[in-house]
């Protein structure tokens, strides 16, 4: 049996533009191509994406991704290695899981305590304990050059280079939840000068257009990981960088 690109894609839950730009880099291919140019796939291919969506979700790159599959013999066993990763991301979600309560709990004692959130704060890193760039790239799905651009980026960083843009990011999330604090709209000059330093920062690795933008904000508030790291932080803080990205896109991208 064979399904059509539009039926894989609803399947799925990948776009077609997806579908087709794994196919270009040569990922998945589909079973045969149709007189009028549509794409078909089969039983085998769907193993295939099935596999992939897997090692996406455990974090791999594009490139990871396609060597573990042209390296993988047996599908059986190429399961069960799937599987191990499974469990140990099911471990990472712990170690998340406890960064998250950590946090929760140094909150409610300083505001009963009366300290300045910033000041309990030891480790700014200890925030991003188990979180990891790569999945909650996956708003970019639909944008695959950034999405790659961004992949590729990660994956040349040193250990200390992660640690250091680890501890940026917090620091820019503690800014913007200051601005929050302050009762500053979305659109304020402050907070958009904020996200202005976000963007330049991913612009050093791509400019990202509008929709793209838009897309990452959404992955504040979608995605499960940013989402408990931002409200962590402070209660609404997810929305907050949402809306001031969507003016900053609206505003100053095309």
């Amino acid at each position: 049996m064979a399904w059509p690109i539009a039926e894989v894609a609803r399947m799925s839950g990948v776009t077609a533009r997806t579908l087709r730009h794994y196919d270009a880099i040569g990922l998945l291919s589909p079973a045969w191509i149709g007189a009028n140019g549509h794409r078909y796939y089969e039983e085998r291919q769907l193993l295939r994406l099935q596999q992939i969506l897997v090692l996406r979700e455990l974090a791999l790159g594009l490139p990871e991704i396609g060597r573990i599959l042209a390296a993988q013999v047996d599908e059986l066993e190429a399961l069960r290695g799937h599987h191990r990763r499974l469990l140990t991301e099911r471990d990472r979600l712990d170690a998340l899981a406890g960064t998250v309560a950590r946090t929760i709990t140094e909150l409610e004692r300083s505001r009963k305590d009366g300290t300045d959130m910033i000041t309990i704060i030891s480790r700014p890193e200890n925030l991003f304990e188990g979180i990891r760039s790569a999945p909650c790239m996956k708003a970019l799905h639909d944008f695959p050059e950034l999405a790659g651009a961004v992949e590729r980026h990660t994956a040349a960083m040193s250990e200390a280079e992660r640690e250091a843009d680890e501890r940026e990011r917090t620091a820019q999330m503690i800014r913007l939840a200051e601005l929050l604090a302050a009762g500053l709209p979305a659109d304020a000059d402050a907070v958009q000068a904020e996200i202005d330093t976000q963007y330049r920062t991913l612009a050093r690795i791509r400019p990202a257009t509008a929709e793209e933008y838009r897309a990452i904000g959404r992955t504040c508030v979608e995605n499960e990981h940013w989402n408990a790291a931002y409200e962590a932080i402070a209660q609404g803080l997810a929305t907050y960088q949402r809306a001031a990205i969507d003016a900053y896109a609206a505003t100053r991208l095309r």
